[in-house]
């Protein structure tokens, strides 16, 4: 899909940013998928790309990746810099925004499922977007998992395992522990050739036990229908659960 992504954006742009993540937090990593992701975008295709490289085991940091993409693009450190901090202030804003929404959701009488997955699952149109669509139509309150307030992540996570350095399935973990207690069920969005959700999704499975779980795996981009059929069964077990009517 992100390959499919940049041929569609190679001849409207001027240039196609592609990020190489490694590190983006101390003691942990990313999946190796975004290790290579530049590497192998400009290897198979013609493209005039620009990336910044993030890797905390080495040094390179979030502000110096970042003020080596704006020199590339021919603006001083300053500048740079500048607009490095207006975005982090911005972003910060945005986040505290999403969990005081998310506070709020919690308190509705409707059915509240989480949503977890990485950002880049649920959010996509030809992924999480089926989910997300469906849940809204039948008035179901979502509770998102990168809305999870990032100061517990750790403690959250570590209920759960203490082995996990992948970044973004520490953050999908802490939510599913943190809101286990708070939802009505748990719906996870993984991507069928993810390593890391291979493995922490079976790990949920055995861990969490007192709420319904169900796993929506993507592989096959053509038809919503077997995704809709899977969730209306599990909407259905959750009213029943509830008391409630059809």
């Amino acid at each position: 899909m992100f390959l499919g992504h940049v041929l569609e954006l190679k001849d409207k742009c001027d240039y196609i940013l592609v990020p190489r993540l490694y590190s983006i937090k101390k003691n942990e990593q990313v999946c190796t998928n975004f290790n290579c992701l530049y590497d192998l975008t400009r290897n198979l295709i013609d493209a005039s790309f620009i990336n910044y490289n993030i890797d905390l085991t080495t040094g390179k940091s979030k502000l110096i990746a970042y003020l080596n993409l704006g020199e590339a693009l021919g603006e001083s450190y300053i500048r740079s810099y500048n607009a490095y901090k207006y975005a982090s202030n911005r972003s910060l804003i945005k986040r505290k925004q999403e969990e005081k929404e998310q506070r709020e959701a919690l308190k509705t009488n409707k059915i509240k499922i989480l949503l977890a997955g990485h950002p880049y699952n649920l959010y996509d149109e030809l992924i999480g977007k089926t989910v997300i669509n469906y849940l809204e139509k039948n008035n179901i309150q979502i509770i998102y998992s990168n809305r999870i307030n990032h100061t517990i992540i750790d403690s959250e996570c570590n209920k759960i395992s203490t082995d996990i350095h992948w970044t973004h399935s520490k953050e999908v973990m802490a939510s599913i522990n943190y809101y286990q207690d708070k939802a009505d069920g748990i719906i996870l969005v993984s991507a069928f050739p993810c390593g890391p959700d291979s493995l922490s999704n079976e790990l949920i499975a055995h861990k969490i036990k007192d709420i319904p779980i169900i796993t929506l795996i993507f592989e096959d981009l053509n038809s919503e229908t077997g995704i809709i059929t899977r969730l209306e069964s599990f909407i259905d077990i959750i009213q029943n659960m509830r008391g409630e009517e059809k």
